[in-house]
């Protein structure tokens, strides 16, 4: 174990003992040496910051193993790098510092920082860690608990909360956007009511319980008798090292609908039956209280006809349109398919018989396929051939109709339709620009 310069030669001494104590005590028949865990630092009342002149109590909470010694210690204790005289269990301090602890054989304990304040006006908040999903408590003192009224909490500069006199600030269920710095101000009667006092800014930082989940494939399964087969998917996380106790439940989901709601289980298996038209899966973990609930990043099988790849365990997320986890859309519909258009050509019949298109007026099927073109160039050269056409269709149909009417009106002036229906054998040019038919003898 290091040493410190300032420590004296006693008390690295005795550390140094203390050490070599542990390794024969820790070393099982099995010659493999236990593993013992930090000891756990707290601090009574569970305030940081404290007026001059209070106290406060630490307790130090580990392992203590027995042992037949003429002056047995339990603890050692720890004000940065002084060791001191103390190594009762718990021990009542009022300087300000960085205080540690340590039981036999075991790594020192996370640190407790004091302050002790000499103004007005103090923000007390946890010394302890505050995770995603527990109540964040702060309280604003006066000096020796005098009332404070008009009371206001600022967290980044902005006000947040008041109360007409001294009250605690509480967010039941803390979030990552609750880390910042926080700040109360207020008045005194002393004797007369003051001007408005405000206390130091005091940083806060909510920890994260568990990072956020990735989904990911873990292999197929073959159908045996009457179980059928699937695909393993698995849901993972990883819990803070001070909560892996913590009890987590996983929900599996297929676009936004659940396929399998909340369960202590990490693993859900997809039908075989549907492998073949599987779309996109995410996950879900939560808390068992649901105080906290993380999404994963939805997961994009192989498409259809391919084998499934089970060594690939990330798939790229592609375009979406519909609401999906993490504020990332899900795609409901399938890529669009390019589907050729037939061009549209005039139907030869008994109306339009030995009618011609102006020269260069003949449909086209839109613009040559050698070269790439950009989707603004593919709509544009699709588009200028079809309504060319349709123009040229259309002066043609009106000059049609415009015959028709004028023989149904006047069939004196054609004698050549008398006994028959059928066209004749002259040829009308449409003229581009003007909708009028023309006679040309043929």
């Amino acid at each position: 174990m290091p040493v410190h310069p300032h420590w004296s030669a006693a008390a690295a001494g005795r550390s140094i003992m203390w050490e070599l104590t542990a390794l024969l005590l820790l070393v099982p028949s099995s010659g493999q040496a236990a593993t013992l865990e930090k000891p756990i630092l707290s601090l009574h009342p569970p305030w940081t910051t404290i007026f001059k002149g209070e106290r406060v109590t630490l307790r130090c909470d580990g392992y203590h193993p027995l042992l037949l010694e003429l002056r047995p210690i339990s603890t050692l204790w720890y004000l940065g790098h002084l060791l001191l005289p103390s190594h009762k269990k718990s021990i009542e301090v009022q300087t300000p510092g960085v205080y540690r602890c340590q039981t036999r054989g075991a790594p020192v304990s996370d640190p407790i920082h004091l302050s002790v304040s000499n103004d007005w006006l103090i923000l007390q908040v946890p010394y302890a860690a505050v995770f995603e999903g527990e109540p964040l408590v702060m309280r604003c003192r006066g000096w020796y608990d005098k009332v404070v009224y008009k009371l206001h909490y600022y967290h980044d500069g902005q006000p947040v909360r008041y109360f007409h006199s001294s009250a605690n600030y509480t967010v039941p269920q803390a979030r990552a956007s609750d880390s910042g710095r926080y700040q109360c101000s207020g008045t005194m009667r002393i004797p007369v009511e003051s001007a408005p006092m405000f206390s130091a800014k005091v940083a806060v930082t909510v920890q994260e319980l568990f990072q956020a989940p990735v989904l990911r494939v873990m292999g197929q399964v073959e159908a045996r008798g009457a179980a059928l087969g699937g695909v393993v998917l698995r849901c993972e996380t990883l819990l803070h090292p001070q909560k892996r106790d913590t009890p987590l439940q996983f929900a599996f989901y297929k676009y936004s609908r659940a396929v399998r709601r909340f369960d202590w289980g990490a693993e859900y298996t997809v039908p075989e039956p549907e492998v073949e038209e599987l779309e996109s899966h995410w996950c879900e973990v939560a808390t068992a209280s649901r105080s906290v609930r993380k999404r994963s990043p939805w997961l994009q099988l192989p498409g259809r006809g391919s084998p499934l790849d089970v060594a690939s365990t990330t798939v790229p997320v592609p375009q979406a349109a519909a609401l999906a986890p993490g504020n990332k859309p899900l795609s409901f519909r399938k890529p669009p398919l390019s589907v050729s258009v037939p061009s549209v050509t005039s139907v030869p019949n008994t109306t339009s018989a030995g009618l011609l298109f102006p020269a260069g007026g003949a449909p086209t099927a839109g613009p040559p396929a050698c070269a790439p073109l950009t989707p603004l160039e593919q709509t544009t050269g699709a588009l200028k051939p079809d309504m060319d056409l349709l123009l040229r269709e259309m002066q043609l149909l009106k000059g049609l109709l415009s015959r028709v009417v004028l023989e149904l009106k006047e069939p004196q002036a054609f004698p050549e339709h008398r006994d028959t229906l059928e066209t004749p054998a002259s040829h009308f040019a449409v003229s581009q620009g003007t909708p009028e038919t023309t006679a040309v003898e043929s």
